[in-house]
């Protein structure tokens, strides 16, 4: 199997100056993560505002989505990166997740980044991330019925965080979710009738241009989010 894993980093901004600055590093942060060794693929997002998909931005945070070619790679930029350490002087919060490729199906601007690096645990905590770009035609309806289908996450007591995130607001949008195991997600999948009507139109409608689903397991933390490791549950 491939030694690629993939980490994914939230930031929170607490005030307006920092929240200004992290907006700002959508643009500036490019250079210099064009020339981080062994990261392969990557992509700075803003986020929605409160959890799954939301056409109107959070302001307060934002996140990191790096795929790298091994452990020890994704290891020498968080300990060295002196962009990392800029982030942690602006943000109240700064949390990663390492994560071990599980599954991934269909393309992210063209291409499937993720490659198997491991056989999934039931046991554990599994992370998902779906994202796709809406077909203009469709925007209008597929926003009018996100709210319908996010019903069945409120209360959800196998989920322990979800976050829409994103790189161009309303058009490209993403979801990362983070489940106690893998017995959460399929309650989710199979008994949501929510879920299962969006997969319905989804795939009736033909609401994507692109769309890319796929399946990590975190294996290691760092920092806190809302206070917390979000492993520990």
């Amino acid at each position: 199997m491939s030694q690629q894993i993939t980490t994914i980093s939230f930031f929170k901004f607490s005030t307006f100056p920092n929240m200004f600055w992290g907006f700002l590093m959508m643009l500036f942060a490019h250079k210099d993560l064009s020339k981080v060794k062994g990261l392969s693929f990557y992509r700075l997002m803003g986020s929605g505002k409160g959890t799954g998909f939301n056409p109107l931005p959070d302001w307060s945070i934002y996140s990191l989505l790096q795929v790298w070619e091994s452990e020890k790679t994704a290891n020498d930029f968080f300990n060295s990166s002196t962009l990392i350490k800029r982030y942690k002087n602006h943000t109240a919060e700064l949390y990663t997740l390492h994560m071990k490729n599980i599954s991934a199906g269909g393309t992210w601007v063209g291409k499937n980044p993720f490659e198997k690096g491991a056989d999934l645990d039931p046991r554990l905590p599994i992370a998902i991330i779906t994202r796709a770009t809406i077909k203009w035609n469709w925007l209008i309806r597929f926003w009018k019925y996100v709210p319908t289908s996010q019903e069945a996450l409120e209360g959800n007591k196998g989920l322990i965080y979800t976050k829409g995130i994103g790189e161009v607001p309303v058009i490209q949008m993403a979801t990362f979710s983070l489940w106690k195991n893998f017995d959460s997600v399929k309650r989710f999948a199979y008994n949501s009738k929510q879920h299962k009507e969006a997969i319905r139109k989804t795939r009736k409608n033909e609401w994507y241009k692109e769309e890319l689903f796929s399946r990590f397991q975190p294996y290691k933390s760092s920092g806190t989010w809302q206070g917390k490791d979000l492993l520990i549950f």
